[in-house]
C-alpha cells in the first residue's frame, strides 16, 4: 500500500495547520487537569493518558467521517474524541460521569469517549474485543454498498487476545472496510512488550494474511500520521479490504492514575519519553515555518478560555438519579397483538419442532429484507446447519444473507454486535455454536451484549438472536450434551427462552427476530424431530416473552419446568391422574423475564410445588424459583419445595450414565410420590 505525502508543512495549508494545533493543545490541557478531578473528589477516577500518542491520534480523529465512517475508539483516545468531534465540555462530562455524558449517562468507566449520534461507538473496558463490532460495522457497509470505512484503536498489547485475531483472519477472509489502529507505547500496563511477542511489533503477527495490508508510521509525527491515516482509509474503501496501521508511539506518563511506572521504569527512560513530547516539538516544528510566537499563544489563551468554560459547566451538571439505574435494561421487545397470552386452539396437520423452526426462519427472513444468519456449518449446498434447522435457506435467500463463519464463536457474535450497529433495523440470527457447550469462548461478546444498550444509556441496542441447540438425551457426552441457563441467567440484559413444543418454538423464535436487543434462544435439541413434540402451528404465531403456558390443569400439585423435562412431566401426570392423582403442569417457555404471576397462581391453587428442568440442581436455574416461591408463596405451602435435575456432574457418553445423571419420568414421579406424602 502505498502512503502519499498529502501533507507536510509546505503541502498544508495554515487554516488546517491552526486547526490541529488547536486541537492538540486543548486536548493536552483537558488530559492533564483530568488527575485533578480526581484529586478534588469530583470524579475522572480512571484517566489514561495520552501525552505520546498526539499524532496518529490527531490523525485518527482527523482523517474519520461522521457522515460516512464508524470509529470505534479505546479508552486512551481522548484526543481521537476530540479531533473526531466531542467538545472539551462533552469529555469532562464523561470524565465525571455526569447524567449528560454522551457515551453513557455516567454508567461507564470515565476516559471511555463516545458520541453515538455521530458513530463515535462507546466501547467496553475490555481490550480490544470491538475490533470485532468495527469488522461487523464493516461487514454492513459491504452488504448494503455503503462508501465508509470502520475504524477501530487500540494498544498494541490487546492485540494478543484471541479475539483481535479472529477479527483481523475474518475480516481478511470477507475482504471488508475496515482500518485497525495499533498504537504502540511499547508496554501493556507495565508489561514490556517483548513479553507480549516475539515479533518486534505486535502488526508483524498478521503478515501472513491475504488481503490485509499493514503500515507502518511514527505516531509522534503529525504529518507522518495524517499521511498514513488518509492512506489506510483510501485503500481500505478502494480495494474492500482491511488495513493495518502500526503507530510507534511512546508513553510519556503511566499507563493510567492506578499506576506508578517509577516501579518499572528507571529515570533514563522516563526522561527518554518525555523528550519526544510530539507537542512541543511540532511547536517548534510550526515556529520554524513561519508561524509567530503571538499566533500560537493566542490559540493557547483561547483554549485555556474554553477548557475553563468546559470545567464550569461540565462541574454544574447533574448527576445521573439513583433511580434510573433500571431505564435501558431491556430494549423494546416485540408486541403482537394477534396472540396476547401466547396459546392458540387452531386446527390443523402438527408438524416437527425442527419444521418449525425452519418454516419460522424463512417467514422472518421474508417479512424483514434485513435479517441475516451465520454461524458454524450454517449453510453449504444441500447441508443447513449441522441439525438442518437453517436447511434450504441459503437458497432461497442468497450467500449474502445466509452464510458461513469460522469456527470462532466470539468472532460470530462479535461480528453480529458489530453489523446490528450499521442498521437499526438490521436483525441477526446466529448459530452461536454447533452445540451449546462449545458457546463459551464467545461469553466475552455475551457479556458484551448485554450491557450494551443500558452502558450507551439506550443508544445502541445489539438486534440478535443466538440459537443455541442444549441439553441431552441424544447420547452425546461431554461437549453436545449441556445447558447454559443456569450460568447465563444472572446476566442481565439479555432474554432467554427455552421451548418445549412446535408452536411455542415458532412464537418464540418470531417474537426474538423482531424484537430489538439480544435473546438467548435454547433449543432442545432432543425434541427436533420428537413426535411428543408435535403440534399445530398457526400462520404468524406469536408468543409474548414472559408467559409461561398450563399444559395441563390440576389441583394436587404444581409442576414448574421447562424444555426437554416439560414431556416428562406431562407423561408421569397422565400416567398419575389414573390413580386419581391430579398433577398441574406449567411450561415456563420464557426464563427471562420470567413469568413470575403464573407460578405464584399455580402454587397457590394446588399448595405443593415440584421444579423440574434438565440442568444441574446444585447452581440450576430452578433455585431462583424455588426461591420466589418461598419468598411469595410461603404461607400457602403444605410441603417443601423440591427439586428434580441432573446431578452434579459432567453428563456421561454412556447410555447408562447418561440415564443416571439426566432427569427421568421415573425420578420425577418419585419425586411426586415424596411430596405429596409430605
Amino acid at each position: 500500500m502505498k502512503v502519499n505525502k498529502v501533507h507536510s508543512f509546505k503541502k498544508t495549508d495554515k487554516k488546517t495547520l491552526k486547526e490541529w494545533y488547536r486541537l492538540l493543545v486543548l486536548g493536552r490541557m483537558v488530559d492533564e487537569r483530568a488527575p485533578n478531578y480526581l484529586k478534588q473528589a469530583l470524579g475522572w477516577s480512571y484517566h489514561a493518558p495520552y501525552a505520546g500518542h498526539d499524532g496518529i491520534q490527531l490523525a485518527v480523529g482527523s482523517v474519520f467521517d461522521k457522515e460516512t465512517d464508524h470509529l470505534f475508539p479505546y479508552y486512551r483516545d481522548m484526543q481521537v474524541a476530540l479531533a473526531a468531534g466531542c467538545t472539551a465540555e462533552e469529555l469532562i462530562l464523561n470524565g465525571l460521569s455526569k447524567a449528560g455524558d454522551l457515551a453513557s449517562g455516567g454508567r461507564h468507566m470515565s476516559n471511555h469517549f463516545a458520541k453515538p449520534e455521530w458513530n463515535i461507538h462507546n466501547v467496553s473496558s475490555c481490550t480490544g474485543n470491538h475490533v470485532l463490532h468495527a469488522v461487523g460495522v464493516a461487514r454492513g457497509m459491504k452488504r448494503y454498498g455503503h462508501k465508509g470505512v470502520a475504524m477501530s484503536s487500540q494498544g498494541e498489547s490487546s492485540t494478543s487476545e484471541g479475539y483481535v485475531y479472529e477479527a483481523i483472519n475474518g475480516a481478511s477472509c470477507e475482504k471488508l472496510p475496515v482500518v485497525f489502529v495499533f498504537q504502540d507505547n511499547g508496554y501493556g500496563i507495565s508489561v514490556p512488550k517483548k513479553d507480549q511477542t516475539a515479533n518486534e511489533f505486535a502488526a508483524d503477527n498478521f503478515t501472513g494474511f491475504k488481503n490485509l495490508s499493514i503500515v507502518h508510521c511514527d505516531g509522534k509525527d503529525i504529518f507522518d500520521s495524517m499521511n498514513t491515516m488518509l492512506a489506510a482509509k483510501a485503500h481500505a474503501i478502494k480495494k474492500s479490504e482491511p488495513v493495518i496501521v502500526h503507530a510507534h508511539c511512546v508513553r510519556i506518563g503511566n499507563h493510567s492514575n492506578s499506576d506508578k511506572h517509577e516501579w518499572y521504569r528507571d529515570e533514563k527512560e522516563i526522561a527518554e519519553a518525555a523528550a519526544q513530547d510530539p507537542l512541543p516539538k511540532f511547536r517548534a516544528e510550526l515556529l520554524e515555518n513561519g508561524f509567530k510566537e503571538k499566533e500560537l499563544e493566542k490559540i493557547e489563551v483561547e483554549c485555556k478560555a474554553e477548557l475553563m468554560e468546559a470545567h464550569k459547566a461540565a462541574v454544574k451538571a447533574p448527576h445521573p438519579t439513583a433511580d434510573s439505574i433500571y431505564d435501558f435494561l431491556y430494549p423494546p421487545a416485540y408486541a403482537g397483538d394477534k396472540y396476547d397470552d401466547g396459546t392458540h386452539d387452531e386446527d390443523g396437520e402438527p408438524i416437527k419442532f425442527i419444521t418449525a423452526l425452519n418454516e419460522t426462519l424463512k417467514a422472518e427472513f421474508r417479512h424483514n429484507p434485513h435479517t441475516f444468519i451465520w454461524g458454524q456449518d450454517m449453510a453449504n449446498k444441500e447441508k443447513g446447519g449441522i441439525f438442518n434447522v437453517s436447511k434450504g435457506m441459503q437458497q432461497e435467500f442468497g450467500i449474502e444473507r445466509v452464510f458461513n463463519g469460522p469456527i470462532a464463536e466470539d468472532y460470530i457474535l462479535g461480528t453480529a454486535n458489530g453489523m446490528t450497529r450499521f442498521r437499526k433495523d438490521i436483525r441477526v440470527v446466529v448459530e452461536g455454536a454447533e452445540f451449546a457447550d462449545y458457546f463459551w469462548p464467545a461469553m466475552e461478546q455475551y457479556v458484551e451484549t448485554s450491557h450494551d444498550y443500558w452502558r450507551s444509556n439506550g443508544a445502541f441496542s445489539p438486534n440478535i438472536t443466538i440459537r443455541l441447540a442444549s441439553g441431552g438425551y441424544i447420547g452425546g457426552g461431554l461437549y453436545h450434551s449441556q445447558n447454559l441457563e443456569g450460568n447465563l441467567a444472572g446476566i442481565p440484559g439479555v432474554r432467554i427462552v427455552c421451548p418445549s413444543f412446535a408452536d411455542d418454538a415458532a412464537g418464540l423464535l418470531r417474537t426474538s427476530m423482531r424484537s430489538e436487543g439480544p435473546t438467548l434462544y435454547l433449543e432442545p435439541k432432543s425434541l427436533y424431530n420428537s413426535k411428543e413434540a408435535m403440534t399445530v402451528v398457526p400462520d404468524d404465531f406469536e408468543v409474548p416473552f414472559g408467559k409461561a403456558r398450563v399444559r395441563k390443569e390440576g389441583t394436587d400439585l404444581s409442576i414448574v419446568t421447562y424444555g426437554n423435562t416439560t414431556h416428562f412431566c406431562l407423561a408421569v401426570a397422565e400416567k398419575l391422574a389414573e390413580e386419581g392423582i391430579d398433577i398441574e403442569v406449567l411450561d415456563l417457555r420464557s426464563l427471562v423475564p420470567l413469568d413470575e404471576e403464573a407460578i405464584v397462581e399455580t402454587v397457590s391453587k394446588t399448595n405443593r410445588c415440584l421444579v423440574v428442568h434438565e440442568d444441574k440442581i446444585f447452581g440450576g436455574f430452578g433455585g431462583e424459583i424455588v426461591a420466589l416461591i418461598n419468598e411469595k408463596c410461603f404461607e400457602e405451602l403444605d410441603a417443601p419445595v423440591r427439586r428434580v435435575g441432573s446431578t452434579n456432574t459432567p453428563v456421561g457418553f454412556n447410555r447408562i450414565l447418561e440415564k443416571e445423571i439426566l432427569p427421568n419420568a421415573d425420578k420425577i414421579e418419585v419425586a411426586i410420590r415424596e411430596l405429596l406424602d409430605y
